[in-house]
């Protein structure tokens, strides 16, 4: 029987050198099927989530900030305080 690393219960895999073993297994498959598999897995488990936004949604994000840098905005403490009066004027 044929020893392999993985195998032996005296040899410890952290988890940098399991990312290196299957990014490098990984790079060896072309099965495009098989590797959109491996990328939902990957996508189901992962810290940070892939936010997909429409193209209106881009643009109005393109926007804003080009309103923020002509210094088009009002500060979140300064609308609390014109809200605030306006409810009071009522």
């Amino acid at each position: 029987m044929k020893s392999s690393k993985f195998a032996r219960k005296d040899w410890i895999m952290n988890s940098i050198e399991l990312k290196n073993i299957l990014i490098h297994r990984i790079s060896e498959i072309n099965d495009i099927s098989f590797l959109k598999a491996l990328k939902t897995i990957l996508d189901s488990k992962a810290n940070t989530k892939i936010i997909q936004l429409t193209t209106e949604q881009r643009n109005e994000i393109i926007k804003s900030k080009k309103d923020i840098e002509q210094g088009l905005f009002l500060e979140n403490e300064i609308l609390d305080k014109e809200f605030e009066a306006w409810v009071n004027a009522k």
